[in-house]
């Protein structure tokens, strides 16, 4: 007795089916990404910092880290100039106090350490609030921009050593 296996086209049916099945669980496990946009294209930040592209500068991780409430702000963060000449990037807080950086090209320009001279003399918002920050360039193409930045303070160790320590004003 013959089973169905050995009927001639009875293994042409089989492997139909099969390559049926593979067709339909591949096209059910693909579908998500059909409806879905893939995680990996959303440009976010990374970090506890946030980002701008500005012009000829990107900047990266942008944050202000200091006690707050009138005190002084150390801002840090990373800068790519994308032109070929020097940039001129000036911050400018809330209450009017300035600082300023020069970005070579090609070069990032990493702000990350207390003696940096990127610090803000007065910084309005409290740890953990918003900053706005009016940014300025100048040098090669002039543009202006706003950034909220987050204020930081030196509750987390990596931002202690960032934090302005207070400079000696000299008696009149």
């Amino acid at each position: 007795m013959r089973t169905a296996a050995g009927i001639p086209g009875a293994k042409r049916v089989q492997r139909l089916g099969l390559i049926a099945a593979i067709g339909v669980g591949a096209l059910a496990f693909t579908g998500c990404s059909a409806i879905n946009q893939q995680s990996t294209t959303i440009v976010y930040s990374a970090s506890d910092g946030v980002r701008m592209d500005m012009g000829h500068l990107e900047l990266r991780n942008v944050m202000i880290v200091s006690n707050g409430n009138d005190a002084p702000g150390h801002v840090a963060g990373t800068f790519y100039n994308t032109s070929t000449s020097d940039i001129t990037l000036t911050f400018s807080g809330d209450q009017g106090s300035q600082t300023e950086v020069t970005v070579k090209p090609g070069i990032p320009l990493v702000l990350n350490a207390a003696n940096d001279k990127a610090t803000l003399s007065t910084v309005k918002a409290a740890a953990g609030a918003m900053e706005v920050l009016q940014l300025r360039q100048s040098g090669g193409a002039s543009d202006t921009g706003q950034l909220n930045v987050p204020v930081l303070n030196g509750t987390l160790n990596e931002y202690k050593e960032l934090l302005p320590t207070a400079t000696a004003v000299a008696a009149p």
